[in-house]
């Protein structure tokens, strides 16, 4: 069997379905090839351990890993060219109990969709783009992996270059989605390019926005404050439940509450939840989700103006009466105008978010 091949032939048909990640996952006597779409995984065939090993090498070598490596984790990136396309792809490995199991996380090249078809509520867009026009300052957009973070801070930079005409440089690690509106900084920890070193660098280029692909340490959140207060408007990514949460986590970074008080614009806690098909009665197949144009929608719990001084107060021991759309009422709002499935409620909402 042609290794080289069935590789493409599996990126291939992993296009096709408009998947996100492929999982190749080791057993005891043989391998599972599967794909997520969506929020689900869908197994996709079972393959013999000889050939699972020679893929797994394969991709390693293609993405300038170690192949002789096999007992700690490793992450690459690699570019392949499929029907004249290039696609770009990142690599995890993770050593298990049998063998090494790989992830390929497939990287979106395409243009950027506008706002205004990616989120369900369109107040959520309007709010957003006008936040888009302060000169300094820093938003926070917050939310699991997967729910579509970085897709919308680049669909917000996209609409903000061609209204604003400002100079925006971004800083990832690694770069997701290339644009040729903004000048995109790589994270390349062995040439000595951190988040910290990089921003420090940045500043220095005449930015007018900058985003920041993860605050992720205190040295990287006092570096984004000071530039927030310089003049510049800082768009950045945490990890954390909900809106609120990010203002304790930049707390735990030690940024001051008068620091915040002065920088911080807004908090946008994002999902991505799944549209309602108009042809399945329950849940969609395979082929139907590759037809269908719109599957997910992001939705907002926007933490901005009065609600969020009064969150500040309430980091500082006040008792507080809050009184913004949480996530659960707006995921309960699409439920109730029949956007949205039952489901996403019990996915999103029953996972300890706030009552």
């Amino acid at each position: 069997m042609n290794i080289e091949q069935k590789c493409e032939d599996l990126v291939r048909q992993a296009l096709k379905l408009r998947v996100s990640d492929i999982h190749l996952k080791p057993l005891e006597s043989s391998a599972t090839l599967m794909f997520r779409v969506d929020h689900y995984l869908y197994e996709q065939e079972e393959i013999s351990l000889e050939i699972y090993e020679r893929m797994v090498s394969h991709l390693k070598f293609q993405a300038s890993m170690d192949i002789g490596e096999t007992r700690i984790p490793q992450n690459g990136a690699l570019t392949l060219t499929i029907d004249t396309k290039q696609i770009n792809l990142r690599l995890s490995t993770l050593p298990t109990l049998y063998n090494e199991s790989v992830v390929i996380r497939i990287l979106p090249q395409d243009s950027h969709q506008p706002l205004k078809y990616m989120t369900l509520f369109p107040n959520s867009t309007t709010k957003l783009l006008s936040l888009m026009k302060y000169s300094h300052g820093l938003i926070i957009f917050t939310g699991p992996t997967g729910s579509g973070k970085t897709t919308t801070l680049y669909s917000l930079i996209e609409e903000t270059k061609s209204l604003l005409q400002r100079n925006i440089i971004t800083l990832e690690d690694p770069v997701e989605r290339k644009s040729k509106n903004v000048l995109q900084v790589q994270v390349n920890e062995k040439a000595g390019i951190t988040y910290t070193t990089g921003l420090k660098a940045i500043l220095r280029h005449d930015p007018d926005i900058i985003m920041v692909g993860e605050i992720r340490d205190e040295e990287t959140a006092k570096i984004a404050i000071r530039a927030s207060m310089t003049g510049h408007l800082v768009l950045s990514t945490l990890h954390t439940r909900n809106a609120k949460g990010a203002v304790y986590r930049l707390l735990e970074f030690g940024v001051t509450p008068q620091e915040l008080e002065q920088t911080l614009i807004a908090i946008s806690a994002q999902r991505l939840v799944e549209l309602k098909c108009p042809f399945c009665l329950e849940e969609c197949t395979a082929f139907c989700r590759k037809y269908r144009t719109h599957r997910l929608a992001s939705v907002h719990e926007l933490l901005y103006g009065k609600e969020l001084g009064k969150v500040m107060k309430e980091c500082n021991g006040a008792e507080v009466d809050l009184t913004y759309p949480t996530l659960r009422e707006v995921i309960k709002k699409g439920i109730a105008l029949g956007f949205i499935k039952q489901s996403e409620y019990e996915r999103w909402v029953f996972d300890g978010m706030e009552k």
